[in-house]
């Protein structure tokens, strides 16, 4: 039985910088040699190889470039020793939800996800830092980003915080660069090859942003910009313009592999493409599963649905059942289009959308025939609401201004409902009060197709000096959880499932969310000081952190070893003892604190029935507390009693 070490691959996240060396010894086998610190790259035979014929003449090139650019590049590679433990207190249908919200450093938690999510994501949104002097950025530090993020927290004692970076700075557009540059970088691996990232951001740092993004997803994969109208009326704090717009920057992961962006009318149901009064009666005939609703499934009996000058009859009872017509049904009224185009819309089998009754057919989307989004997105052309609305959604919600500036969940439904579909993976890791779950659930409320969020917020600190996060400190105070933004971001999503779930009766939409914490790893590191010979001694032979529970040792494991962090876990009984089945028996854990011969024996046995019942697809591998054995004997018996039953790999912690 082979145990796991604080050295052990399975302890970190990816190592980025090993990966990234053999895809080019790879490729290329005369690049990479061996030296006294490993594995090296030539930098010389690297230009030769992609046949460079300028770097003799001058190393200058064109890019953008600033002081602490190479350690912000090396800052992405280095493997996080961290982990993220559960917290289903915390949580909304734990058992059941594939919804995440996780609380930390964005920095680290998108390390711990390389494994587990690379490649996974179709849509990610965030909202960074604008950099306007009065916001702040995070205080990443190379050495040890977990202690330093604990220290900025207020978890341990330290001179580490988070601070402003006022315009005065003399790295001023550094800092933000330092920050911004390896959270890009980590989130371009967790896109799928068609998945899109989107950037708000304003005037400050929008053109440094388009460089390095530029940079990392390369010039060909970059989409465009919408210009988003975020407010009714101008501000007037530049001296020479009142500003209106923010932008929305686009980029793929693949742009000949992405969709593209769809038009849409956030607010469904008050424009009607097909719909013009006065145009004529004409009937139309929809054939058995050719219309999509957005209501619930239930008979409707034929009648009058006409509303205000629009005149509309239903003329048979329609069957919807999965959220499309079961019978052929056929509707009366004025339309805009010509008869013979609609028929053609029908015969065509294209996609048609009824959003609400009465029934007026409001959204077409023909296979080859896709209406593009425009760049601009405005209450006045697309119905995208604007910051006022953000603010009104937020006092509706909580009956105050618990977030400053916070961004309307019509504009990120925009997004959503513009490139995704059923089961895509949406991910904010600049969370704040949780916009983007938010608008992510009314797409999915209006669509009815099944998508999941995952959100990472630092848990900020709301200091009490901080006018603006008054009303946000007293919601903490009354909820009696402690002041950060992270909370209100529980809140916010909790109270937002609650008025979905009384609008969507019969709906069945996963209104949940699993929190998880940034902790350091459950598994101590070696500490070999002379003076504390005892201590460290006693720390080899019992390397788990005393206070962790066996699930948080057990979603370490998912994350090391590859697994999502919403897999479902199986549960068995083997008497006093409780094994953990991932994956069909993929992996198997039994993380009870002492196993003796006779519970070994048990244990063996069960799990042994167990791999012949689930049949996993390319062998099981089973995990056990190091420390829990009573003796080398028990556990060379155990080792045996499962290699027989032809399981190779077994490991402990």
């Amino acid at each position: 039985m082979e145990k796991i070490t604080p050295d052990d691959p399975l302890t970190k996240s990816p190592d980025l910088v090993a990966e990234n060396i053999a895809k080019l010894k790879d490729l290329f086998p005369e690049l990479v040699t061996e030296g006294k610190q490993g594995a090296s790259v030539s930098v010389d035979v690297l230009q030769q190889l992609v046949g460079d014929r300028t770097v003799t003449d001058s190393q200058e090139k064109y890019g953008l470039n600033w002081h602490g650019k190479r350690k912000a590049r090396q800052l992405a590679l280095v493997p996080s020793t961290g982990t993220l433990r559960p917290c289903p207190r915390d949580s909304l249908d734990w058992d059941t939800t594939q919804n995440l919200m996780i609380e930390g450093d964005n920095l680290e938690v998108l390390k711990l996800l390389q494994r587990s999510y690379a490649g996974k994501v179709k849509m990610i949104y965030i909202d960074p830092p604008y950099n306007t002097g009065g916001d702040f950025v995070y205080a990443d530090s190379f050495s040890d980003n977990i202690r330093n993020y604990m220290e900025l927290t207020g978890q341990v004692r330290g001179g580490c915080g988070v601070s402003s970076n006022p315009e005065t700075s003399g790295r001023f557009h550094t800092n933000w660069l330092n920050m911004m540059y390896p959270r890009i970088k980590l989130a371009r691996n967790l896109l799928r090859s068609d998945g899109v990232m989107f950037i708000s951001i304003d005037d400050n740092e929008v053109d440094n942003l388009l460089k390095i993004c530029r940079e990392i997803f390369g010039d060909e994969n970059y989409c465009g910009s919408f210009i988003w109208e975020k407010k009714k009326k101008p501000s007037f704090l530049n001296a020479n313009m009142g500003s209106v717009t923010d932008y929305i920057i686009a980029f793929a992961r693949n742009r000949s592999m992405s969709p593209p962006f769809a038009a849409g009318n956030v607010e469904n149901g008050k424009k009607y493409p097909f719909n013009n009064a006065g145009n004529g009666i004409k009937t139309l005939v929809f054939p058995p599963g050719s219309v999509h609703f957005t209501i619930d499934d239930q008979t409707i009996p034929p009648q009058d649905m006409s509303g205000g000058n629009i005149h509309t009859i239903l003329l048979d009872k329609v069957i919807i059942a999965n959220g499309t017509n079961e019978n052929e049904f056929r509707l009366e009224g004025e339309w805009r289009y010509s008869q013979s185009k609609l028929n053609e819309f029908v015969a065509e089998k294209a996609e048609i959308l009824i959003s609400k009754v009465p029934f007026r057919p409001n959204y077409v989307n023909r296979s080859g025939e896709l209406k593009k989004s425009a760049n601009l997105l405005s209450h006045r052309t697309n119905g995208v609401p604007t910051n006022e609305d953000a603010t009104n959604e937020i006092r509706e919600l909580f009956g105050a201004d618990v977030m400053s500036h916070p961004k309307p969940s019509g504009l990120i439904q925009y997004l959503v409902r513009a490139i995704t579909g059923a089961g895509d993976t949406i991910m904010d890791f600049f969370a704040g009060s949780g916009t983007t779950a938010h608008g992510m659930w009314r797409q999915c409320a209006d669509d009815g197709l099944e998508r999941h969020f995952l959100l990472v917020q630092l848990p900020e600190v709301i200091a009490p000096d901080d006018a603006a996060g008054k009303d946000a400190r007293a919601l903490c105070e009354k909820l009696g959880v402690p002041p950060n933004i992270s909370e209100v971001c529980k809140e916010r999503l909790r109270r937002t499932a609650n008025t979905f779930r009384g609008e969507l009766t019969h709906r069945d939409l996963d209104l949940g969310f699993k929190v998880f914490r940034l902790a350091e790893s459950n598994i101590k590191a070696w500490n070999s000081r002379p003076d504390l010979i005892a201590e460290t001694l006693d720390e080899v032979v019992d390397n788990l952190r005393a206070e962790r529970l066996p699930d948080d040792l057990l979603y370490e494991l998912l994350l090391k070893l590859g697994f999502e962090l919403a897999t479902r876990i199986e549960r068995y009984d083997c008497d006093d003892f409780e094994i953990a089945s991932v994956g069909s028996g993929t992996l198997m854990t039994c993380l009870a604190e002492r196993i003796t011969r006779e519970g070994a024996e048990r244990l063996g046995g069960r799990i042994s029935r167990l791999r012949q019942e689930l049949q996993p697809a390319g062998g099981s591998v089973v995990i056990f507390r190091d420390s829990a054995f009573e003796d080398d004997v028990t556990k060379a018996n155990l080792s045996e009693t499962l290699t027989q039953a032809g399981i190779e790999k077994i490991r402990s912690l």
